[in-house]
């Protein structure tokens, strides 16, 4: 079994990686959806290292479970809160009724490289 602190310093090192990934990509001006899909890939990181640092390992990790997950263990903005649970709702995630996949636009790539800014920010607050 993997320990929590090691599983948190992995969690937390990977995100902080997509997150650069991210940024490079997004600088080098490739296609939205592959600078966002990288960025949520970080964001779900930051988020389940922001559990693990609190000794909770998520059982779900879509971003409105997630999301649920991390308000229960810090405090964090309502709206920051919202705009990560909106990430399941762009294209249907956990939702196979309505599944469908659209291809990321600008305006999302930015959301969510900009919520993994504020979620990393959450960490310079912990103990």
């Amino acid at each position: 079994m993997v320990r929590p602190v090691q599983s948190f310093k992995e969690d937390y090192h990977d995100a902080k990686a997509y997150h650069r990934r991210a940024l490079q990509y997004r600088d080098a001006q490739q296609p939205a959806s592959l600078v966002f899909n990288v960025a949520s890939v970080s964001l779900e990181r930051y988020l389940v290292a922001l559990c693990e640092l609190h000794g909770v390992e998520p059982m779900s990790h879509n971003f409105i479970n997630l999301a649920q997950e991390v308000c229960r263990l810090v405090e964090i903005p309502h709206e920051l809160s919202r705009d990560i649970r909106s990430l399941d709702h762009i294209f249907g995630i956990c939702f196979l009724d309505e599944y469908h996949h659209g291809t990321p636009e600008v305006a999302d790539m930015e959301k969510v490289v900009r919520l993994c800014d504020e979620v990393q920010g959450l960490f310079d607050n912990q103990p």
